[in-house]
């Protein structure tokens, strides 16, 4: 039988579940750092949720060491925002508690983020038809890389995508990102070809746009109904690192770098900065604010440009 507090904790997450609509991903990740935290503190009810336990679980936080080295500073935020988050429903529901607003996340560094321009860009999108493999997999890999860098989604709304999804007689669909929200993203003329061309090559009818063409998957194709294998996240980042490895760039490039160099695109140029907020569907103009190293050297340019002028006719 579950004691009071494990009973506000399961409400609790069904309440992110059905009422703030948050992902299974996230409501997993909720309950992961909120049992980190009580198996820590030792506690059995929520009056006993002190900020000295808290310190305490802060600092084993801290000194925790993690597959041979410490946890993020961004990792332990998400163990005191998840616990912030509990104590504001715990208060809605006028449960005494520590009040969350006692809780201050870790300062971190500025977020450095990686991004293809150039040479490298223009390699790892012409390298799947570069790789000696099936004609399929070479159009369904350069439509998959097109299509990243025409809408910069993240890679879980790329793998989720139907058939039905897109139009391809329009350059634009709805997608449906984190928290359900929908969002419109657009199709370059590039990625409009080439998911035609891959999508004229297929013979199987498959709702998936896009799935697996190798011989383990035909086999679980034909033990299963005749039902395609869809490409999952994980697959499409390791085929992202393939084709990077193919076109000779060193760095780690994941889908997200894709995303990256799509908004870093835009900004660089001369797209506003909210107009690419609502393109990535960001929810808060802060999450945006990473790409400050595009919005910099815009800066650099406007000050080289008008600033000084007089002195430098003297």
């Amino acid at each position: 039988m579950l004691n009071q507090l494990q009973k506000l904790i399961q409400e609790f997450l069904e309440y992110l579940e059905i009422e703030k609509n948050r992902s299974q991903l996230t409501v997993s990740n909720y309950s992961f750092y909120l049992k980190r935290f009580f198996d820590f503190a030792k506690i059995m009810e929520p009056a006993q949720i002190s900020q000295d336990k808290v310190r305490q679980f802060r600092l084993y936080l801290n000194r925790l060491v993690s597959g041979q080295k410490n946890l993020s500073k961004a990792t332990q935020n998400y163990h005191i925002i998840a616990l912030r988050s509990f104590l504001k429903y715990l208060a809605k529901r006028d449960i005494v508690t520590l009040p969350a607003e006692k809780l201050e996340l870790a300062k971190i560094s500025d977020r450095t983020i990686g991004f293809l321009e150039g040479g490298d860009l223009e390699r790892i999108l012409a390298a799947p038809l570069a790789v000696k493999s099936p004609a399929i997999i070479q159009l369904r890999d350069k439509a998959i890389l097109e299509l990243f860098f025409s809408t910069g989604l993240r890679v879980s709304e790329l793998a989720n995508l139907k058939i039905d999804s897109i139009n391809l007689k329009k350059d634009e669909f709805t997608v449906r990102g984190k928290g359900d929200k929908p969002r419109v993203v657009f199709l370059s003329n590039q990625a409009r070809y080439w998911l035609k061309q891959y999508s004229d090559k297929r013979q199987d009818m498959d709702r998936c746009l896009f799935i697996s063409h190798d011989r383990a998957s035909a086999k679980r194709q034909t033990a299963e109904s005749n039902r395609s294998v869809a490409l999952t996240p994980r697959s499409i980042q390791r085929l992202v690192q393939k084709y990077a490895r193919a076109a000779g760039i060193t760095k780690e490039v994941t889908p997200h770098t894709l995303r990256h160099s799509y908004a870093t695109d835009l900004l660089m140029n001369g797209a506003d900065i909210r107009s690419v907020q609502a393109m990535l569907g960001h929810s808060s103009i802060t999450t945006t604010q990473i790409y400050t190293h595009v919005t910099n050297q815009q800066l650099r340019d406007v000050h080289k440009a008008f600033h000084g002028r007089r002195r430098d006719k003297d």
